[in-house]
């Protein structure tokens, strides 16, 4: 059934902007997660959970985005569509500690969660002094 012109079961469609100045990785498996743990031995990485049916989301992936900026330090930005692979992301807060919500960003370093945010306190800038 289409409600305004959309099949409900149609998502927003909001993946990260191809032309975007942030390089994400896209987090789609779960040995994906062993590696995050390895490479945050040695520099921070940060995951963005995002849905894509949600307009708060989408306006903070925007946002987030249109701050990064190419001066950040050496870090891996990986992008998880929580939609598409909610087992994964249900992993992701199992196997980081922290307690879903979305949108929500999390810093992880030495294989821990050092920091996480979710809804409007999602900000690059927020995520600079972990990083």
């Amino acid at each position: 059934m289409k409600l305004f012109g959309r099949n409900k079961k149609e998502n927003f469609g909001i993946q990260p902007k191809k032309n975007s100045q942030v390089p994400w990785i896209q987090l789609i498996s779960f040995e994906q997660l062993d590696k995050i743990k390895r490479v945050s031995l040695t520099k921070p990485v940060v995951i963005f959970k995002h849905s894509t049916r949600c307009i708060v989301s989408r306006i903070v992936l925007r946002e987030f985005e249109s701050s990064f900026s190419k001066d950040q330090p050496d870090v891996s930005l990986y992008f998880l569509d929580l939609l598409t692979y909610r087992d994964l992301s249900n992993e992701v807060g199992s196997v980081f500690q922290v307690f879903h919500q979305s949108p929500q960003v999390i810093v992880v370093k030495n294989g821990q969660a050092v920091y996480h945010a979710s809804h409007n306190d999602v900000n690059s800038n927020n995520i600079k002094e972990f990083v």
